[in-house]
């Protein structure tokens, strides 16, 4: 297999984590980025070994460029995934797009349809396809283990510090600067849901709200930020706490450490903490996503799925119970337990992987693996090694905003037929 050119747009954590697999690897090469902030811009130029004539402020400076390699990562802000999207594709660009796909359902379509009319590649990060785990999940359905899949349970466990990290303090804290925290953080579990019963609901409800992270939750005597803070040491949200252990710790340094600051020194940490946005009382923030949410969803078969997102957790794996005619099952990202109703059997599957549940430990194998079959799909030209395009991606999301309306107006949604 040829060894891909690629170019990056976005030098964040994510870009550089697909980048840098692909390089690492050896099946893909970084020959020209784009990323505004000057010192990424310049860290990322110098690791992949980017000429300066291919390194850029901005996206639209790449692309006016003409086509510069065989395919374009682009893991810019959420609002910022369609126009650099749609002009890769109009360049010839095949796509890896990091989730959510768009932030509206219109920049979404566009998006697809730019990837019919080019006839190129536009895969989504729905990293959650592509663990071991659900491999085998996947497997144990099509192959009829439990009979047919009546109805499911899934939770997805944010954590408490990943919460306050993200969706209080972080970038992804407000619905009209990001979006939902259903599209921001749960578009992987709705497409993973919809891929287990290899279609989309027809029906959905949902409730959810912000619940905590609001001034009425701060305990007395709390102040605007943690190093001013007298009750601190006590309140489970602590950014001292979080950020301090972070330092002795490798892989907690890269994330979450690295999005509030690049010097991991006492001091370093310190002071982001005291003038920047990290550093702030989760109690007096201008967050306004939801903590926690559920969605209930029902298929043309009668099918339900009901799927819960909570800040108030461990962080961990996705939890799920498939429960069918013939049999259930009970997963944990790792594991999987079975039951068989026809014999009594009982047993476990373990699909265990090195990989932890976070970002920062590839979701569970999913990220490496997703790059891997982008990479050799661009190769190849087999589309058929990605788990889904971009038309089964617009469909996912379109459960989401149709989940989404639903919270917002407590209505029952229906979905279009075929969506």
């Amino acid at each position: 297999m040829s060894r891909v050119t690629l170019a990056l747009v976005g030098a964040g954590l994510r870009g550089q984590s697909y980048a840098r697999h692909a390089q690492t690897s050896g099946s893909g090469r970084v020959v020209a980025l784009a990323e505004p902030d000057p010192a990424r811009r310049a860290a990322a130029a110098a690791e992949f070994g980017v000429p300066q004539d291919r390194v850029y402020a901005d996206w639209s400076e790449l692309v006016a460029a003409g086509r510069l390699a065989d395919a374009v990562i682009v893991a810019t802000q959420d609002r910022q995934h369609a126009e650099p999207a749609i002009a890769s594709a109009d360049l010839g660009y095949h796509v890896l797009l990091e989730k959510p796909m768009a932030t509206t359902e219109g920049e979404a379509a566009a998006i697809a349809a730019a990837a019919e009319r080019n006839k190129t590649m536009i895969a989504v990060c729905h990293v959650l396809r592509y663990t071991p785990y659900t491999r085998t999940l996947k497997r144990m359905l099509d192959e009829g283990a439990i009979g047919r899949l009546v109805s499911v349970q899934h939770l997805e466990p944010v954590g408490w510090w990943h919460q306050a990290h993200s969706f209080v303090r972080g970038n992804w804290r407000r619905s009209d600067t990001s979006a939902p925290m259903l599209l921001t953080k749960s578009c992987h579990d709705i497409d993973w849901l919809v891929y287990l019963f290899g279609r989309s609901p027809h029906r959905v409800s949902s409730f959810g709200s912000l619940t905590h992270f609001r001034a009425e939750g701060a305990p007395a005597g709390a102040a605007a930020r943690c190093t001013d803070c007298p009750v601190e040491s006590t309140c489970p949200y602590s950014a001292k706490r979080l950020y301090l252990d972070c330092l002795d710790d490798p892989e907690r340094r890269y994330w979450p450490l690295s999005a509030v600051t690049e010097d991991h020194t006492e001091a370093g940490v310190l002071e982001a903490l005291r003038t920047g946005p990290y550093g702030r009382c989760v109690y007096a923030c201008d967050n306004d996503v939801v903590d926690h949410q559920v969605v209930s969803m029902e298929f043309d078969d009668g099918a339900t799925c009901s799927f819960t997102m909570s800040a108030f957790t461990p962080q961990e794996h996705r939890r799920t119970r498939l429960l069918g005619t013939h049999g259930y099952l009970d997963g944990d990202g790792v594991t999987i337990r079975t039951v068989d109703f026809r014999t009594g059997a009982e047993g476990v599957v373990d699909t265990r992987t090195a990989a932890g549940p976070s970002a920062a430990d590839g979701h569970g194998g999913g990220d490496e693996a997703l790059m891997d079959a982008f990479v050799a799909a661009v190769a190849t030209g087999d589309r058929g090694v990605l788990k889904s395009d971009a038309a089964a991606s617009l469909a996912s999301h379109r459960v989401v905003w149709a989940a989404e309306r639903a919270r917002t107006t407590g209505a029952v949604v229906a979905l279009a037929a075929g969506v």
